[in-house]
Parts: structure tokens; sequence; C-alpha cells
């Protein structure tokens, strides 16, 4: 039942050592628990709560909420109770099994995240039958139970702004984040090392990237096809080694990941792969050697995850990857996306564990996984499944020594655009390829278009998260594409260009510009888009006109633009703005250590990316939360009415909003507004600060009591342009240091 592996037995110990510690501390406490897909997590939890309640000597009791996000915690339920099935160590309920509307001594609660999660959710709010979570949870502690909150694939957990909300309400006494990626912050962590989980034969040695392609196989076909030839004959050899080595019983699977769908996908990618499988390898759903894992197609997936089960090739999506379990899956094959060309490491993950959770002495290649892709060499990247930017962690909120300021501030309301093309583009682009002599800088007779894919790449999960590249790739494999291939390379081509030059990218669009390059040729070369398309597009893609092309589009759209211009963006104000009385941080934000005693917001939280964060920035806090006359002070954010700004007009005459980046009270009643700038940022500065010098001038006319301008660090003190019209030099000539 419980395997006994070194790192397991320690992590498991670890977590009752910590988790008996923070019972003893004051408060709500955070424990992370990481370690790597493939390792174990779900078992090692199964082990730490049998642990945590066992022979207790301190009178203490539990109850337990597991939160998991899609239908992961289905899953973890049924692990859990076939790993207490002799034992009954913990009963496991959904919510329709609580008896007395309370989760019982040694229950554990598994809760799906997304459906609490819900503004509208029954369960969470008060109803009539009281059967709601708040009373569950009041019901539970009036039984002397503390409550532990496991949550599971912590990164995935929470999309809506309630999180920290729920959490609250659950009242847990420790709560423990459990992922490979972890995203909350804690000084209590638990950590399981990748290493340590490859050491004992758990995960795969190492993925390998397009091992061993041969050009010579190409023959003529296209990149999709020829990858996955390449993938099946990989598996069908893993199957012979496994024979060698008298493991008829495994049966090696191959992944298929379909791009997700877009705007700007041009193909069902499903469709087109189905009838390859089955015209060309005999691999289909009526035979049973192709299962569907997506979520308007469920085939053939019933025991599949059995090391002899019959099925060899499965296509999903990038959705089937959390939780899926699946030791015999060797082989990932990923084609090409136009807009997004990065790994998951959920995805990767699920070619890493062993089928028999043992490295193979005999024959090496068994040892390891297996990517097959057509995604360009310098495209490779591995990226964590991020759900930071949505995650609501954390909470600061306004100090009660803050009376209202009442400033008049701005944001800017945008107007619908005209970002799609209609026929007249076709026009205006014929006269502009005229006028910039397009034909005659065309080189007609160029080389046929080709792929460029990687070959004998390693991925090294291991290194993903630190300042090391996970993916080294030292040689690539170029192949021409095929007539499809060179159709979708055309879309995305325009696609692009539309994109960069502000027009929605849409099929119609997408359209106008193709019939416009279609006609120039037709009126230019007598060449026919119907007999000569193949010839055309390779021409537009070609390195030698490439360039020719795009500056056409580039021109074309200007000369569109111009002629169906943009509704202004339109400033709004609001005449009583005042600090909000809370702000809500995601994961990208952790709390500021030492902490500053000055800051209008408790707690306050700064970026915690360091490539995001600025040393003026900081450097300024420090000199604010030091400055005697300085009653508090706030870092104000940006691009809503949430937070403060004051108008201006660019270069460009447009009027937008400047988010000054402080606003600070001094003890003497005045409101200063500054905003810290270094190096270009200050020589550009100018509108901005004209902008709020106005500002500051017109509502002092009305009473108020402000002042500020640009700041700029130099020689260890801070100066400040307080003037109009706004003038920078490297001596900052006329600017004077900021004294309160």
């Amino acid at each position: 039942m419980y395997k006994t592996l070194k790192y397991q037995e320690e992590a498991v110990d670890k977590l009752v050592k910590q988790a008996n510690e923070l019972l003893e501390r004051s408060g709500t406490k955070t424990c992370i628990f990481k370690a790597p897909t493939g390792s174990g997590k779900t078992i090692m939890m199964a082990e730490f709560l049998s642990r945590l309640i066992e022979n207790r000597k301190d009178g203490k009791t539990f109850s337990f909420i597991w939160a998991a996000p899609r239908k992961l915690h289905n899953q973890s339920k049924e692990k859990l109770e076939n790993y207490y099935k002799d034992t009954r160590t913990l009963q496991c309920s959904n919510i329709e099994d609580l008896a007395d509307k309370k989760i019982g001594e040694n229950e554990i609660l598994f809760l799906n995240w997304e459906s609490i999660n819900k503004k509208d959710n029954v369960f969470v709010r008060e109803n009539e039958n009281d059967f709601n979570l708040t009373s569950i949870v009041e019901n539970t502690l009036e039984e002397g139970c503390e409550i532990i909150l496991i949550i599971d694939e912590s990164h995935h957990t929470a999309s809506a702004e309630n999180t920290k909300g729920l959490i609250e309400i659950m009242k847990p006494k420790i709560t423990i984040e459990v992922s490979a990626t972890p995203h909350m912050t804690s000084d209590y962590r638990v950590v399981v090392e990748f290493e340590d989980v490859k050491d004992e034969g758990m995960i795969k040695k190492e993925v390998a990237i397009n091992p061993a392609l041969k050009e010579e196989k190409l023959e003529g076909k296209g990149s999709d096809e020829f990858i996955l030839e390449q993938a099946i004959a990989k598996r069908e050899e893993l199957k012979r080694h496994f024979e060698a080595i008298g493991k008829e019983d495994i049966n090696p699977l191959l992944l298929i990941q379909l791009p997700d769908k877009s705007s700007i996908d041009f193909e069902d990618k499903k469709e087109e792969i189905e009838v390859l499988l089955n015209k060309k390898f005999k691999v289909n759903t009526d035979n049973g050697k192709l299962a569907v894992y997506l979520s308007e197609d469920k085939r053939n997936l019933e025991n599949i995850s059995k090391n002899d089960n019959e099925t060899e090739i499965l296509i999903f999506k990038q959705a089937i990857a959390l939780g899926w379990d699946c030791p015999r899956a060797y082989i990932l094959v990923l084609f090409r996306e136009w807009h997004s060309a990065n790994f998951s490491i959920q995805t990767v993950g699920r070619i890493l564990r062993m089928p028999e959770t043992q490295h193979y002495t005999e024959i090496e290649e068994l040892n390891k996984g297996y990517v097959y892709t057509n995604i360009a060499n310098n495209k490779i990247h591995i990226e964590e499944e991020i759900a930071k930017d949505y995650f609501t962690l954390y909470t600061a909120e306004r100090d009660k020594i803050y009376r209202d300021i009442d400033l008049v501030s701005c944001h800017t309301k945008r107007q619908r655009e005209t970002t799609r093309l209609n026929p007249t583009f076709i026009n205006i682009f014929l006269d502009i390829s005229k006028s910039s002599k397009l034909k005659d800088k065309l080189k007609q007779d160029v080389v046929k278009i080709t792929d460029h894919i990687p070959l004998d790449g390693i991925m090294h999960l291991e290194r993903v998260g630190t300042v090391e590249d996970p993916v080294e790739v030292y040689k690539d494999l170029a192949l021409a594409k095929t007539l499809k291939e060179l159709e979708n390379a055309f879309k995305y081509f325009i696609a692009d260009a539309l994109h960069s030059g502000g027009i929605f990218p849409e099929k119609r669009s997408i359209g106008r510009v193709c019939t416009a390059i279609y006609q120039f040729f037709l009126d230019e070369f007598n060449m026919n888009y119907e007999e000569k398309q193949k010839e055309i597009m390779t021409i537009v893609l070609s390195r030698e006109n490439n360039q020719c092309f795009r500056d056409v589009i580039n021109t074309s759209i200007k000369e569109y633009q111009e002629r169906h211009p943009k509704k202004e963006n339109k400033i709004e104000f609001d005449k009583n703005w005042n600090i909000p009385k809370k702000i809500e941080y995601n994961a990208n934000y952790e709390e500021q250590k030492p902490k500053v005693s000055k800051s209008i917001l408790k707690p306050y939280y700064s970026i915690s990316s360091k490539s995001r964060q600025y040393q003026t920035e900081k450097d300024f806090i420090d000199f604010l939360d030091n400055y005697k006359s300085v009653e508090w002070w706030f870092k104000n954010g940006d691009g809503h009415g949430t937070f403060f700004a004051v108008p201006y007009t660019d270069t460009d005459k447009v009027d937008k909003s400047f988010y000054v980046d402080f606003i600070v009270k001094l003890q003497d009643g005045r409101t200063g507004l500054f905003d810290t700038k270094s190096g270009i940022t200050a020589e550009i500065a100018g509108p901005k600060s004209d902008g709020l010098q106005e500002y500051i001038k017109e509502e002092n006319k009305k009473g108020k009591k402000l002042f500020g301008g640009i700041i700029v660090p130099k020689s260890g003190s801070f100066w400040i342009c307080d003037k109009s019209p706004y003038k920078y030099d490297k001596n900052l000539t006329g600017w004077e240091v900021l004294d309160f």
C-alpha cells in the first residue's frame, strides 16, 4: 500500500513535525508542501494525515477539508479511500455525506474549488436549511475539532476574488498548500527534491526531444506527419524493448496534445490527425488502439492507465494534465501553434512516471520520456502552468488614521475602435504596392520554405524555476513545408502583421489581405491564385521578399486607419477619489520585509519578481518611511479607477491618464504627488510632468494643498522637478533636492 521510499518517509516526518509545531502557535498558519509530479504527493499526504492523528497525547482532535480544482478532488478521494480501506483511519466524504451538518473527527470533506468559489454557490451562502459552509465549519469547531485545510494543486485553485474569503470561512488552524509549483509564500516549507524522486526510480531520468530524426525519412511529408510518424516508430521500438526484457504486459502509450482553440487557428487538428492515424497507421477508436480525451469527446478511456491496456495512442488537450495518472505514458507529441510555443510542466509531467516505479537496468531507453514536436528551436520554453495572476491571496487594508483627501482623479474609458478591415483595404493595398514599386523589389526565383525543428534535444525538468535553461538543443533539421503548412504559415504571417498594426486578426480581415496579395500577383505578374497559389505564397514568405510585403501591409494599414479614424479614448473624472479601503494582491506579490511603518495600507505588499522590482522605488519608500514629517504614504497602482491619475496630453496630442507612483500625506496637511524616474524614463517624462504641474496649480486654486513632481535619484539624494515646462539633463539643471 505505502511504498517505503527514503524521500517519502523524510517528507512525511517533516510534515508531521511541522504541523505539530504550528498547532502550538497562535493564529492560523500556512505550510507549503512542494513535491515534483510523479513523486506520490497524494500518498504522502495520506500517510501524513494518518500519522498526525495517531497516538496523540495532547487530546487534540481534527477534521479536514481537502479542496482541489477541476475533478481532482474525486481522484484524490478515491486514492485516499483505497489507502485507508483496511485501517479505516480516516473517513472520506463528499458534502452530501456529512452527518449532523458537521465534519466529524478524523473525517475529510472533499470539495471542488471552482464550484465553491462561485459567488452564487448555494453551499457557500446562507440558505433555508442552514446547510452551508459557514454553519458546517461552526458546528465542527463547536465539537472541539481543529480544522486543517489541504489545498491540492494550489496554483490552479482560484480564479475568483473571494478566494481568501473562502479560506477565512473555513477557519483552518493550518492550511497546507500541495503543489509541484507552489505560489503561496510561507516560512514553513517541506520540499521533496526532483533528484531524490528520480534516484528512487519513480520518474524517468530525462526527457529527450526529437531523438535521432532522419531527414532521409521525410520523403515529401509535412512536418506534422513526419513528427507523428517518428513518434509512432519510437513507441513501437519501446514496445519491443519491453518484450525483450520479459515485460510483454507493458504497452507504452503515446500522447498527442492538440492546440487550444483560438480565433486564429485555421484547422480542425483532431479530425486531421484521426484521418491520418487511421489511413496510414491503422490506428482508430473502433479497433481500440486510439483513445480520445476531450471535453466534448471521450472514447476508449476505461482502464487506459493499466499497463497492459490495448490503447496505443491518446488524443487530448491540456486540460487532461491536472491529476491525470498513467505511468505507461512515454511519448508526448506537440504540434506547433503560431501564437504559443511553450511546454507546460504539468503536460510534460504526464510522461514522467515509470510504469513499475523502477528504472530498467537492461535497456536505458526505457528510462527516458520522449517529446516529438515541430516547434522551432528558438521557440521552445518550459513554463509553469501559472494561475499566479488570478489567485488572490493577500489583502492590505487602509489604516484607521486615514482621513479623506477627496482628490479629483481621472481614468481613460476606452471607446470601440475600428479594428477590422473592410473591402476598401484591397484597393489601398494595390495603390500602395504600385507607388512603392513593390513589383520591382521582388525576387521571384526563391527556394522552398522550410521549418527548422529541434534535433536530439534534452529537457532538464530539475532546472525549471532556476536560472539555468531547462532545454538543451544543439542541432536542428530543415523540413520543406507542404501546401497545407505553407497556407497556414501564409495566414499566420498576415495575422501577425495585422496584430502588430493594431488590427484584430480575425478571419475576415486576414481574408481581405489575402485577396489583396493575390490580386497584386494577378495584376502585376499574371499569376492566377487558383493555379499558382503555392508559388505566390512561397514568394511572399521567402526571406528575400518577406519584409517588402510586411512594409506594404504596414503602410496600407496606416493609410486605412487614417481613412477610418479610431474614436478617441474618453477621459472620465472622479471628484472625490480616496485611498482604497482595501486592495487584494495575487501571488506575484509578497509582504515586504523588513516591514515599513508609514504605508497607509497594512501590511504593505510589493512585487516579488526581482526582474520587476525598481530600485528607485524601493529607495524612495525607505526615504519616505524614515522622514519625520511624513504622516503616511501610498504606493499607487495604475490602469483603472481604483487608483489615482491626473490628466495629461502626450506628444501626439492625445489625452491620457498619468498614474503617479506615490501619494504622500505630510503632518503639516500638505499632500505630495510624486513619480520616480531614472534614465530614459526621466528623459521622456515631459508631457506627464507638465500635466501634473497643471493639475496641482488648478487644484490649489480650489483650496487644496498639493505639491509634487518628477523624482530622480542622484548622488545619494532625491531631486525634484516641480516646474513647467519640464526640463531634464544629466546635471539636473534647475532641479532641487527634495526636502519636506
